[in-house]
């Protein structure tokens, strides 16, 4: 049986294609474990704004419904407490001819959002689809948050970055409640109607800072760690090329070797033949092929299983390779089926070569489970490429169709025999 030597380029170069492979997988694997990293950090971030965000909402709507559920607070009427133009009758007089001006819900949140604006913390903004002071207009963020809120949004939020800033904005509806009643019911609100929103910005830009030099520091982290590793990896790949070498052999050769019998496989086979088939018509050389079967090979599984069965195939491959020359190509073709490829072999001989095979597997005497003894037979078709025959480019196939008919010939005339092929 003959063996296919591995080409020395592809030995050269196994261990290099090995390294490219490992060294991608390892890059892969720790990119994605930064990056994982990475987006973990900033998820954890987005949490926090958001949650910062949302306690800042609650704490002006918990201070909201207090001012609401007492009916506004009155405070001293002044020049830097002037009464609200949007409210009806605002102040009230006290026994001692006191003027006090009411501060409403929205006013008060107001006031509170400038004074959050002056420290630099946070600012609150409430607002509404058709609001009735203009100093409450929505911006556009706004009025994208109150148009979802009307199709069932709980709550708007997002990061808007410039060259020098990152803000974060968030948005929740505000609901009519009881207490709200005594002023908007004749604006026509009823109890659980969304009457506006309340906004809250605040500056990140420090915390994105530093999550960018974060960022800069896992990518310079990520590089150093991949660069030592892929060295360690070509410094072992160098030392085992060798190894890798036979490695690659050995892998060569199961791609091309049947598992059970250890000859060549039938992909290999139909290589070998288109080759093969080239080279004779190049050379001028004859060359045959011969189509096996075993005989009754369903009744030897079915009568001592399919371990003894496979015991057959192997025992007969060994045969083949006993019987045939180094040049010529053994291959499994399916089953219990073989292929012999005999280059350089004429009809005649090829023949002669079949009977001399048929008679072999004839004489081989095998053993059952039980250990009694029994012979199997085998039925052979030969075709051959003559000088004559056109070169087409199916010629393969019509070789392994003329070979295969031919042994159903020999099938049908009894088994245990061997017929050649009329021709291509």
């Amino acid at each position: 049986m003959a063996e296919i030597p591995v080409p020395a380029m592809k030995k050269k170069h196994l261990w290099k294609r090995f390294f490219i492979n490992i060294s991608l997988i390892v890059v892969l694997f720790l990119v994605g474990i930064f990056i994982g990293f990475a987006v973990q950090t900033d998820r954890l971030i987005s949490e926090q704004y958001l949650t910062t965000a949302r306690a800042h909402f609650k704490n002006i709507v918990l201070t909201r419904r207090w001012n609401a559920e007492h009916g506004g607070v009155f405070v001293k009427k002044g020049p830097d407490n002037p009464s609200n133009p949007y409210l009806e009758n605002p102040d009230i007089t006290a026994k001692d001819g006191t003027v006090y001006t009411m501060k409403n819900p929205a006013l008060m949140t107001r006031e509170i959002s400038e004074y959050a604006r002056q420290s630099g913390d946070f600012v609150y903004h409430i607002t509404s689809r058709i609001p009735l002071n203009p100093d409450n207009a929505p911006d556009d963020f706004e009025r994208s948050a109150l148009s979802g809120f009307e199709e069932g949004n709980r709550e708007t939020y997002v990061l808007l970055k410039d060259n020098t800033r990152s803000i974060y904005r968030y948005m929740a509806p505000l609901h009519v409640e009881d207490s709200c009643m005594p002023c908007h019911a004749k604006q026509g609100y009823r109890i659980g109607d969304v009457r506006g929103g309340i906004s809250v910005t605040f500056d990140v830009s420090d915390t994105e800072k530093k999550m960018a030099r974060n960022r800069f520091g896992f990518i310079g982290l990520g590089i150093a760690a991949s660069l030592a590793l892929l060295g360690i990896i070509l410094f072992l790949i160098s030392r085992l090329a060798g190894s890798l070498s036979k490695a690659y052999n050995t892998i060569e050769k199961m791609s091309i070797t049947d598992e059970l019998t250890q000859v060549f496989n039938r992909r290999h086979f139909h290589a070998r033949l288109d080759e093969e088939i080239a080279r004779a018509r190049r050379y001028g050389h004859p060359m045959s092929l011969l189509m096996v079967d075993i005989d009754h090979f369903k009744t030897i599984n079915d009568r001592y299983g399919h371990q003894t069965g496979d015991d057959v195939l192997k025992a007969i491959s060994v045969l083949f390779g006993s019987n045939t020359r180094s040049a010529d190509i053994v291959a499994r073709y399916g089953g219990e089926e073989f292929v012999v490829l005999l280059p350089e072999t004429e009809e005649e001989t090829a023949r002669v070569t079949a009977d001399k095979l048929r008679a072999a597997i004839e004489r081989q005497a095998f053993t059952s489970p039980d250990r009694s003894l029994f012979h199997v037979t085998a039925s052979f078709g030969v075709s051959s490429l003559h000088m004559t025959d056109q070169n087409t480019a199916d010629m393969a196939d019509r070789m392994v169709k003329m070979a295969d008919d031919a042994m159903y010939q020999a099938k049908q005339a009894g088994r245990n025999r061997v017929v050649v092929s009329s021709g291509m």
